[in-house]
């Protein structure tokens, strides 16, 4: 235990975990300064995040990287859960679809594109199991091809009423969350095997006990549910203030820091030859974003929102999502990666961020 005090005290990133008592008072004190607590609230998410990422990492260790992948991306997503229903109570609808569709984006093309690009700066070319990586972007698909009908249906049929699109939206939520639950058992279960890690990895770092990395996970985890409420009530004012338009802040802000946990770990895991990890995240992380938190906030828009949400995507965020699948299911379907490899992703990114960058409100 004393080992993991004297890493936190060493390590210059934890240094910024005290922002996050100063977010809570500058929050108490002057609720109105939302581009002070938006900049506060990142710097506080920042060290949580890496807290997040050594402590599944040190989980993954003992548990192996499939289930330390799932570990990692359900964790991470449930900061991204957070922000959503803390949206959905403001009834800020178009925010919380922004930041579906921006999160399976941000995670299948900047963080998987990151990883193969920093994991290939060290190492010539790194290998990964295909067949974990096809079986979840066939799950990323398939949850495509649900948020596409709602929008097909909307503007192609011109059916875009509340009596078709909330029971469909309600409908295809339980198919979706049926998916994903019979995902873990084929995952964890029937076919571990697809999901082995290949490669030599490096492991330059002592893990923590397991006590204690678990404590971290259940403290870093709570604490970034906290901080992302602040981060949820400033950001959009706050992107005034800094120009931005509200596709870009839900599309690429919110998913960026939403997703800062995962990205730190799919990073570091690259770096060390632990690219299963990876891509167990970040592809993880995707499907998971799209099969288990769009359907169930779906479900609880019912219960906390001003009005129940329903699927019917924006037609630009949809046909991003489907190139993103279409995109990354390419490049990882030969089971290896280099460093050009993230570089293809990552411009894709760009692209997006860009043309949402540009869009006027």
């Amino acid at each position: 235990m004393s080992g993991v005090w004297k890493e936190l005290r060493h390590s210059p990133v934890y240094w910024l975990l005290a922002f996050v008592p100063v977010v809570f008072a500058a929050e108490k004190a002057r609720p109105e300064s939302h581009t002070a607590l938006f900049l506060l609230s990142v710097l506080a998410i920042v060290p949580l995040a890496a807290l997040l990422s050594h402590a599944t990492e040190s989980v993954a260790a003992k548990t192996g990287d499939a289930i330390g992948g799932l570990l990692n991306a359900t964790l991470g997503n449930l900061t991204e859960l957070v922000i959503a229903i803390t949206a959905l109570r403001a009834g800020m609808l178009d925010l919380v679809r922004s930041s579906i569709t921006g999160a399976i984006v941000t995670n299948s093309l900047f963080m998987l594109g990151g990883a193969f690009l920093i994991g290939g700066l060290r190492h010539r070319v790194q290998e990964f199991n295909p067949r974990n990586s096809r079986v979840q972007a066939g799950m990323l698909l398939l949850a495509t091809i649900a948020l596409l009908i709602p929008s097909v249906v909307a503007r192609v049929d011109k059916l875009n009423v509340p009596a078709l699109m909330k029971p469909l939206s309600v409908r295809l939520s339980f198919i979706l969350l049926a998916t994903y639950a019979i995902s873990l058992l084929f995952s964890l279960k029937t076919h571990s095997e697809y999901f082995q890690s290949v490669g030599e990895a490096e492991h330059d770092e002592k893990p923590w006990p397991l006590a204690a990395a678990l404590g971290a996970l259940a403290v870093a985890t709570l604490l970034i549910a906290l901080v992302s409420e602040i981060f949820v009530g400033s950001v959009q004012q706050a992107a005034l203030a800094f120009g931005m338009s509200n596709a870009f802040v839900g599309f690429i802000v919110v998913s960026l820091v939403g997703a800062a946990a995962e990205m730190t770990t799919a990073f570091s895991a690259a770096r060390k030859n632990r690219l299963d990890l990876s891509v167990g995240i970040a592809m993880g992380s995707s499907s998971q974003i799209a099969l288990f938190v769009a359907p169930v906030l779906v479900i609880l828009s019912y219960f906390i929102a001003p009005a129940p949400m329903d699927l019917n995507f924006g037609a630009g965020q949809v046909l991003m999502v489907l190139l993103t699948t279409l995109t990354v299911s390419m490049v990882v379907a030969t089971g290896h990666s280099a460093w050009y490899s993230g570089v293809q992703l990552l411009a894709v990114y760009a692209v997006f961020a860009v043309t949402l960058y540009l869009m006027p409100n």
